[in-house]
């Protein structure tokens, strides 16, 4: 008996220590995590990082009302975003929404724009022109200002962050969508509601970029029209653009051999996630774009396909990056694009 009573103390013992073995491990694990994160804190932005955070659910705030036609009203929103990823620090990010002026309910479209300089940029740049016609054929549209721009908080002081700060409020809009209609119940009374089953993005230029990073991400099915994107890997897709700077991108190369010392720059490339998107997708592209080349595009579909991606794609001949002369013509079919997936829906 004795015998017996001293196993099961050894064995007890033994269970004990090595429980705490374990404890101690998983506790050295996440210690080890935290000091990285706080030694490269940009890891926090990886695509595999940012595909396992959860983003908040926040409400957005109705501000001035920018102007009215008889048709559509254009609004400024708020919503608040995360500084960085699983913090608390809360910014602000300021938009233009467009609203159809009849009571009903109407699918969603979220617009990305492209570049704009700071020192120019005013709310719906980049695309109000097209959010209004949107808004004409019974849409609403939402189109973020990103941090730094239009009447949001600041973005970060670190160029590559301030990037990166453009999926983390384009991936809370997205959680965000299902309060939308709390906020038309106070400031419409209910009567206009927007239909959370039929949600769509649109997206032109880096804004493109912006918007396969974040479908990547999500894993969202949102069928998106891209308008001339910006699709190469990064960062070759910001030094393509640096003989546009007064510096010639001399200072962007030095920050980036010094985010290149601690990060690999792979584990922040759109294109090496294109295989994660399960929306469908529709590429717009004029020929004569000097601003994304059309290889681009062609190189984008091809890896679409690859992965077995629902895309289509229309070239337009003589074209511009912002598809004059037949812009009216690229929004025609923008919208029969949306109107075909949201058709299926109901199917």
């Amino acid at each position: 008996m004795k015998k017996i009573i001293l196993i099961m103390a050894v064995s007890f013992l033994l269970g004990f220590l090595v429980n705490r073995f374990l404890i101690l491990q998983r506790s050295n694990v996440l210690s080890l995590k935290k000091i990285i994160l706080n030694e490269r804190p940009l890891l926090a932005y990886t695509f595999e990082n940012l595909k396992k955070t959860k983003f908040p659910q926040n409400t957005f705030t109705l501000g001035k009302i920018i102007s009215k036609t008889p048709e559509i009203i254009s609004q400024m929103f708020y919503l608040d975003v995360p500084k960085k990823p699983n913090e608390d620090n809360i910014a602000t990010v300021s938009g233009i929404i467009n609203l159809p002026k009849d009571p009903g309910t109407y699918p969603i479209i979220i617009m990305f724009r492209g570049y704009v300089p700071e020192e120019i940029y005013q709310s719906g740049v980049g695309t109000q022109r097209v959010a209004e016609v949107l808004a004409q054929n019974k849409y609403i549209t939402l189109s973020p200002d990103f941090l730094g721009y239009g009447e949001s908080s600041p973005l970060s002081t670190d160029s590559f962050e301030a990037r990166f700060q453009t999926y983390t409020t384009a991936l809370t809009l997205f959680s965000s969508l299902s309060t939308l209609n709390s906020t038309f119940e106070v400031g419409y009374s209910g009567l206009i509601k927007a239909d959370l089953e039929r949600i769509g993005i649109w997206a032109h230029s880096n804004g493109g970029q912006i918007a396969l990073s974040t479908l990547a991400i999500s894993g969202l099915k949102y069928p998106t029209v891209l308008w001339a994107p910006v699709s190469k890997s990064f960062p070759y897709s910001i030094l393509f653009y640096t003989d546009e700077t007064e510096d010639r991108g001399k200072a962007l190369r030095k920050a980036l051999s010094l985010f290149e010392n601690d990060y690999d720059t792979e584990h922040f490339s759109p294109e090496k996630y294109y295989k994660w998107i399960q929306a469908p997708l529709s590429v717009h592209q004029g020929s004569f774009d000097s601003e994304v080349p059309i290889t681009w595009s062609d190189e984008l579909i091809v890896d679409l396909k690859k992965n077995d991606i629902e895309a289509e794609y229309i070239i337009y001949p003589g074209a511009d990056h912002n598809m004059l002369p037949l812009w009216s013509t690229v929004v025609k079919n923008s919208i029969l694009f949306y109107e075909k997936n949201f058709i299926k829906k109901d199917e």
